[in-house]
């Protein structure tokens, strides 16, 4: 059976509202992304998703498969697909506005023990899909690695008390976390964000990666360890699917260490601190790389390696 990677989630279109007015159409969400930036790294991966049978669901599809992503059957239906406006700042940030159709389809057929599992951001939180995400992690966690990644969207979370005991559901299941600062300052306001990503690395997962933006990121390990990189300084475009990109270099980078596969958990809990190093530093240099050029744009192995 081909080692492959299983990536649950939403697939939609970004509409990007620039400072100047203009619009860019992009294929997005942040597990299409995900799925995305593992295929251009050279990586099997197959995402479960929804799209529908329309121009965007088109749009979309043909991106992810002529990049390599392989959609699961049955991850086209009825219904919209989905669509996220972003709205730029002056230094490239987004701001995002959602009309999302969320759901995983009955009878879709997957590839069997796929060696990690990754969801999250709104397809883990947004019911009734998330129910059923949720279901179906704690299955294949038998067998595979689960990461996740919150990926906040306060338009659509409501709360963040109520969303936080969404996101801890996951985080609990999960062996690898990735949360951006940002993420954490939102679902526990007052809260120390290094408290809470050491809090949620006590609660089940081997690592939890919080990512700062240009100030690099900081690994937290279950055993209390800490491990800390900094961000190559580039020129920023936009940051739309930096942290995805990212989420994908750190699956990429464990598969490279031989550390995913549900038979290897406990060895992912004895990574050390070199691994970690190495791994982090190469995702610092894949998120740079996508900040440097518009939209959801990871780089292929290829560029990666030039860099």
């Amino acid at each position: 059976m081909t080692e492959h990677v299983l990536v649950i989630g939403e697939a939609l279109v970004d509409v990007v509202v620039r400072g100047d007015g203009t619009r860019d159409l992009h294929p997005g969400g942040s597990p299409a992304n995900v799925a995305l930036g593992l295929a251009r790294l050279g990586r099997e991966v197959d995402l479960l998703t929804h799209l529908g049978l329309d121009a965007h669901g088109v749009l979309v599809a043909d991106h992810l498969q002529d990049n390599g992503v392989h959609l699961v059957p049955g991850s086209a239906g009825p219904g919209p697909t989905s669509v996220a406006t972003a709205t730029l700042d002056e230094s490239g940030a987004a701001t995002y506005d959602f009309a999302l159709d969320w759901d995983i389809a009955p009878g879709v057929r997957m590839r069997q023990q796929p060696l990690a599992v990754h969801t999250g951001s709104i397809a883990a939180v947004i019911e009734p899909g998330a129910t059923a995400v949720h279901r179906l992690v704690k299955v294949l966690r038998y067998h595979s690695t689960i990461t996740y990644d919150p990926n906040a969207r306060p338009a659509l979370m409501g709360e963040p008390a109520a969303a936080r005991g969404a996101v801890e559901r996951f985080v609990a299941l999960a062996d690898v976390v990735k949360a951006s600062d940002e993420d954490l300052a939102w679902l526990a306001p007052g809260e120390a964000v290094d408290d809470v990503a050491r809090a949620w690395a006590r609660s089940g997962p081997a690592i939890v990666v919080v990512t700062r933006g240009g100030e690099g990121a900081t690994a937290f390990v279950h055993d209390g360890r800490e491990v800390s990189v900094a961000a190559p300084r580039v020129t920023v475009a936009d940051t739309v699917g930096a942290g995805d990109s990212f989420m994908s270099g750190i699956i990429d980078g464990l598969w490279d260490e031989a550390l995913l596969g549900g038979s290897r958990r406990e060895v992912l809990r004895t990574i050390s601190d070199a691994q970690l190093t190495a791994v982090l530093d190469r995702c610092a240099r894949i998120g740079a790389i996508t900040v440097s050029r518009p939209g959801a744009n990871p780089p292929t192995r290829e560029e990666l390696n030039r860099a």
